[in-house]
Formats: C-alpha cells, sequence, structure tokens
C-alpha cells in the first residue's frame, strides 16, 4: 500500500491512536513504543494507547511520555487470564498508575474461545492466534472469563471492575465479547456510572455485530470502534464496513488502528490509510475529523 496523501495527514493531524500493538510485546512487533512515539510527532499525531492481550502498560506509557515529550502515550490493561481475568484490584492498581483503557476479555473471553466463524477468504490471521496455540499445547489454559451468568445477567465481579473503571475515570472497551454480552456490559457500565465505552471492532470475525446492535449502542452513548487492520487484512470488506458507519452515523464511530504487526503498514500511517480510503469512498472531511481526532480525542482525555 502506498503512503498517505498530505491531505490525509493534515485531516488527522491531532488525533490519537487508541489501539496499537507495538514492541515490548510477547510477540514480534513492527516498531517499539519509543520509535513510534518520535515518528508520531514527526507526522503530527497527538499520541497512542498502547493494548497487550497479556501485560498491563501503563507503567511503560509513562517511561515512554518522559522519554519522549510531546507525545502522549497512555497505557491499558486487558482482563485475560494472564491479568488474573475479571480482576478489580488489577484494574485498581492500572487506574492509579495511569491506565487510560480496560478491555474486557479478548483471548480468553467465551466468545473468542468458543467462535466458530470463519475469516473471510484470503484473509491474515490474527497474530495472537499462534501464541494462544502454543499456550494451549503447553497446557497453560486460562480459565475462561466470564462476563454474563446462564441467565444474561451481568455477573458481580465485573459490576465490581466497572465501578473502579468509573471512579479512575477510564474508558471500558468491550474487546472480544459476543452482542449480547456487549449489549449487558454496557448498559451495566452506564448504570455504574462509566463515563466513556468503545465497542471494540464491531466487524472483527468473532464480533460482527448487526447493525441493529450498532444502533442500539450508539443509542446507549457507546463510540464503535473502526480498526483499520479489520478490512485491511480481509476480515471485512470495505464497503460493509464504510455501509455499517453511515447506518450508525459517523459521529457515533471512532477510528483507530490496531497496527504494530510485521506485515502490516506504518503504525503511524494507519489512521492517514484510513482517511484516505474513507474520502475515496464519498465520506466528508468533517465526518472523517470527526471520527479520527474529534472522538479520539474524547477518549483520550484525562
Amino acid at each position: 500500500m502506498s503512503a498517505p496523501s498530505a491531505a490525509a495527514r493534515a485531516l488527522v493531524a491531532g488525533a490519537y491512536d487508541t489501539h496499537v500493538h507495538v514492541a515490548p510485546d510477547v510477540m514480534e512487533r513492527r516498531i517499539d513504543d519509543l520509535d513510534l512515539a518520535h515518528r508520531f510527532a514527526a507526522v503530527g499525531l497527538s499520541g497512542f494507547v498502547l493494548k497487550s492481550h497479556y501485560v498491563t502498560t501503563a507503567e511503560r506509557a509513562a517511561v515512554v511520555r518522559k522519554a519522549v515529550p510531546g507525545v502522549d502515550v497512555l497505557g491499558a490493561i486487558t482482563l485475560n487470564g494472564s491479568m488474573g481475568g475479571m480482576n478489580p484490584a488489577a484494574v485498581e492498581i492500572a487506574g492509579r498508575l495511569g491506565a487510560r483503557i480496560v478491555w474486557m476479555p479478548t483471548v480468553d473471553s467465551r466468545n473468542q474461545r468458543t467462535s466458530t466463524v470463519g475469516d473471510l477468504p484470503g484473509a491474515k490471521p490474527a497474530m495472537w492466534g499462534a501464541l494462544q496455540a502454543d499456550l494451549h499445547a503447553q497446557g497453560i489454559v486460562p480459565d475462561v472469563v466470564e462476563v454474563v451468568g446462564e441467565g444474561g445477567e451481568v455477573l458481580d465481579e465485573v459490576r465490581q471492575v466497572l465501578r473502579v473503571v468509573a471512579r479512575h475515570d477510564m474508558v471500558l472497551a468491550t474487546g472480544h465479547l459476543a452482542a449480547a454480552e456487549i449489549v449487558a456490559v454496557v448498559r451495566a457500565a452506564r448504570d455504574e456510572g462509566v463515563r466513556r465505552i468503545v465497542v471494540t471492532h464491531p466487524e472483527f470475525t468473532s464480533q460482527r455485530l448487526p447493525v441493529a446492535d450498532q444502533r442500539a449502542l450508539a443509542g446507549m452513548g457507546a463510540l464503535l470502534e473502526r480498526c483499520f487492520t479489520t478490512p485491511h487484512t480481509g476480515k471485512v470488506a470495505w464497503d460493509d464496513l464504510f455501509a455499517n458507519i453511515r447506518a450508525t452515523g459517523p459521529a457515533h464511530s471512532v477510528l483507530s488502528s490496531d497496527l504494530g504487526q510485521p506485515f502490516n503498514p506504518p503504525v503511524e500511517d494507519g489512521l492517514a490509510l484510513f482517511a484516505d480510503r474513507l474520502l475515496a469512498a464519498g465520506f466528508a472531511a468533517d465526518e472523517v475529523r470527526t471520527m479520527a481526532v474529534t472522538n479520539s480525542r474524547l477518549l483520550a482525555a484525562g
């Protein structure tokens, strides 16, 4: 893929990329967080959120902020088995360290563990799949991290985590939960006072949220995350992604890259490449700027 246009670079200037996978990590990455911070500064992006499926990143983010002044690098935690699952203590510590996003379980969610939905033909598989297979081959299989009971009610330990998220004014992201789980958790998060909620890549293979659910979640105040890698790696058709954005309204979407894999484009190009795609598809410049800049800054704000 060619480099993004100058117009797209200018359009996304000041944005945060709220979902990147970079080194140090437990799998190969295209770039590390320090070098990425310098590249973000060079292209006019304000900052990024360090996403890991396995470790908390708030301490690392603090180091990068000090090493590269002017780029706002933010930490996060994902509630998979390596973090103790639905662990309010881990979320509390992450919050005290300044973590900005708390992801519900991804690789250890029941939905991801049991999903039989296949990628589209030719799609590139997620890198964490190989690591999960290796762990399982060694007999290292964390318990599934549950979020709802048999009747669909949100579990008490999830509500406890949501209260911690609300107290620290962190952002809740829904991870790899199934549609019904996402709706239930978003409702509970609102009940518990969580102010900012992101529905993680609703077009991803194991999510594929119907438009009706996306509209309902937008009506609850959640932002729908549109990740560049989801269509770029063939997990959803670009036209289907564009249709979902139009159906729910650009004001309810936030762009992120989900980049960092060695075989994908440079992380710092992701938002601008996305902007070029959207502009070519007929989205107005102000719509793209709302999704890329206004809404990402809403999530990143302390």
